[in-house]
């Protein structure tokens, strides 16, 4: 299950669960769309995937099987990334001409 990360591991811009502007990464790497595009180039900066649109977990538990934000709440947890701008930078120079399929 997805953690959905409270913040932007870039800017540290807060990215509550329903917001339509975060970007995640298949290890969940979290950033805002600001960042995933103009400063990473969709490129993760820790693995080099690619980044796409974090899905909305409904608040609700529409079927009563225990779901939603009140089962399930999104991670308070605050995380930055590790890696300078310099490295972040060559990673994504490196890599976002290469389609994500062939990364």
């Amino acid at each position: 299950m997805l953690e959905l990360r409270p913040n932007c591991e870039w800017c540290d811009r807060d990215l509550p669960p329903d917001s339509p502007d975060a970007r995640i990464c298949s290890y969940e790497c979290t950033y805002c769309a600001a960042c995933a595009t103009e400063v990473l180039r969709d490129v993760c900066a820790t693995c080099g995937g690619n980044l796409t649109p974090r899905p909305i977990r409904p608040r609700e538990d529409y079927r009563g099987l225990g779901l939603g934000l009140g089962h399930d709440p999104a991670s308070q947890k605050r995380k930055l990334s590790r890696w300078s701008e310099t490295q972040m930078r060559a990673q994504s120079e490196r890599l976002r001409d290469t389609p994500p399929d062939r990364r």
